[in-house]
């Protein structure tokens, strides 16, 4: 199943937490790419509240969480994400005939 997991930086990093957290965040996120749970992402740069958008191919919404929670800034309470499953757009097969 696809899930789109809209993620919201959810307080400013200090310097600290950039230097300690950036480097397991990015390795992490890289993984799931690879593996195939990250199918796409993005950065909302143009949001009033940074974040990224991963559209992900797993296999139920709670396994969408389960990587998302795992990633470190997610454990460290400075990231939030809001799952949204999605699918075809059914409707269309009424054009069909």
């Amino acid at each position: 199943m696809k899930v789109f997991a809209i993620g919201s930086i959810s307080q400013p990093f200090t310097p600290e937490q950039r230097q300690r957290i950036m480097p397991k965040e990015v390795p992490d996120t890289l993984k799931l790419y690879l593996d195939g749970t990250i199918e796409q992402f993005w950065f909302r740069a143009h949001e009033s509240t940074p974040g990224v958008i991963f559209l992900m191919n797993v296999e139920s919404v709670d396994h969408a969480k389960a990587a998302v929670d795992a990633l470190p800034l997610t454990a460290e309470g400075l990231m939030t994400f809001e799952l949204m499953p999605v699918g075809p757009l059914a409707p269309l097969g009424l054009l069909l005939q």
